[in-house]
């Protein structure tokens, strides 16, 4: 993963944790309005994917004792991983578009309920993404993946002053594209074809020359509208629509967005197929249900969204009727680290997945908290537009100051914590307890982020190696780290 170039080691902040009473009279534990509902405080675990579900999408008893210990925590809001829509292979990741997954994604809700004592709202996100592939050999890229055209001999020709190759056989040619460097590769193929060769193939929004790729703004509205429908008939609180980070919705915000219909170019073309997806949303499941945007206060990457954007955004989002906001920062594919040959490209590697997942090894700013001027910014541009929904921040919040701080200075409404709650998924109540000092902290070294980029199940490098053979213990597929955090027992009943 890229760090800065300063590359400084922040220690964690240090902090007094407040006393039950102190708690209890926070604004972090106070209740809070969202859409229809309310939730008991502003505590939030957002979605984290943990790799645990069945190649085919379904729910698996790992999957439900993942989300069951982060509920034993009693946040206020738990957040199920993201979860496709599309009836489509996508490894081990929850899928939601067909009503055969609803049965299992009832047992998830049902187990949640029960393991937070009926106090946690689950809620689930769900995420449309587009077909990339993995970095190729170069054998396989000249060899039969390169869509060899006339301008590709004309150039070789040039190059080589062969004036053969412009008539020679597509063997021929492919072998001497083949015998080439990079450097000199890079005056024959296009800018995306080079891409394609060192990145692996990725689709783009605005590949309009794509059949199906031009028909998303007819696809996708009601893909979304059936996965916020089988979502709610399996007894979620809340239906989050992610339009964040590398994915298909996230690309139509973005200002890289090129298409040349009505779905491209300036910000009303851009937001026009998110708030059609919302739309749908809404007149399937009414106005009784949650439905929340998760995206991006800044793209990060060259080119892309700036926090004027996502102001603009936000409004559009809250006025077509979104019930809460939650901002994030980058994950983009544009700036992802070379992959390795036979790995797909990863989208937190680079510069704009740092920001999205800041670690200790930081620049003077450093990670804690780091991204909630953006959530401020975002929230300041609702109220301006006299409108009250929520905003979610997130991002190196790890602390009860840093939290009560954000919600007393208007940075947000509910604080969301990923990377603190997988370190201590009891930490919430462990605070609103009176018990900080028993809290298992964050290192912020992204060990976590590390066994997700390997598509491995996620766990935490605090607890994984901890009472392996305990008898209630599950280990992971190679039997070597515990997939779920060691229970706590609260001294009391909490009430």
């Amino acid at each position: 993963m890229w760090h800065p170039p300063e590359r400084i080691r922040h220690p964690l902040p240090e902090t007094s944790w407040p006393t039950r009473e102190e708690a209890e009279s926070s604004l972090l534990f106070s209740p809070i309005a969202i859409g229809p509902m309310s939730a008991r405080q502003r505590t939030w675990v957002p979605a984290m994917v943990p790799w645990r579900a069945t190649d085919d999408g379904f729910v698996t008893d790992d999957v439900i004792d993942w989300y069951a210990r982060f509920a034993a925590g009693r946040p206020g809001v738990l957040v199920i991983e993201a979860t496709g829509i599309r009836d489509i292979p996508s490894g081990p990741l929850l899928r939601i578009g067909h009503e055969r997954f609803i049965p299992g994604l009832r047992k998830l809700v049902d187990r949640v309920r029960e393991a937070s004592g009926g106090e946690t709202r689950p809620f689930i996100q769900i995420i449309d993404f587009l077909r990339i592939r993995r970095r190729p050999t170069k054998e396989a890229y000249f060899g039969r993946h390169l869509e060899l055209g006339p301008h590709h001999r004309e150039r070789l020709a040039h190059l080589t002053s062969d004036a053969r190759v412009v008539v020679a056989p597509e063997e021929e040619v492919r072998a001497a594209l083949l015998a080439l460097d990079e450097e000199l590769l890079g005056h024959i193929l296009s800018h995306r074809e080079m891409e394609d060769y060192l990145q692996g193939y990725r689709e783009r929004v605005w590949d309009t020359h794509l059949e199906h790729i031009r028909e998303l703004p007819q696809v996708l509205p009601d893909l979304f509208a059936q996965a916020a429908q089988n979502a709610f008939t399996a007894g979620f609180d809340g239906v989050e629509l992610h339009y964040a980070h590398a994915y298909t919705m996230a690309s139509f915000l973005s200002a890289l967005n090129t298409r040349d219909d009505a779905y491209g170019g300036p910000p009303e073309n851009r937001v026009r197929l998110p708030l059609e997806v919302l739309a749908a949303v809404r007149a399937r499941v009414g106005r009784e249900h949650v439905v929340g945007v998760r995206f991006l206060g800044d793209d990060v990457v060259e080119g892309g969204n700036r926090i004027d954007d996502a102001q603009y955004f936000a409004v559009e989002l809250a006025r077509g009727g979104a019930d809460y906001l939650s901002v994030s920062k980058g994950g983009k594919f544009e700036d992802a680290q070379q992959p390795k040959v036979g790995r797909a490209a990863y989208p937190y590697t680079g510069p704009s997945g740092y920001e999205c997942m800041p670690t200790v090894f930081s620049d003077e700013r450093g990670p804690f908290a780091r991204n909630v001027e953006l959530s401020a910014e975002i929230r300041r541009s609702l109220r301006g537009a006299d409108l009250t929904t929520p905003v979610v921040a997130s991002g190196g919040i790890c602390t009860f100051e840093l939290a009560e701080g954000i919600l007393r200075d208007g940075g947000a409404d509910i604080v969301a914590a990923a990377r603190q709650s997988l370190a201590d998924p009891d930490w919430f109540l462990k605070m609103k307890l009176g018990r900080g000092p028993e809290i298992r902290m964050c290192e912020y070294t992204n060990y976590c982020e590390g066994l997700d980029q390997q598509h491995k199940q996620v766990t935490c490098k605090l607890w994984d190696r901890e009472a392996l053979d305990a008898p209630d213990v599950t280990l992971d597929e190679a039997g070597k780290r515990r997939l779920l955090a060691p229970r706590w027992t609260p001294p009391e009943r909490p009430r």
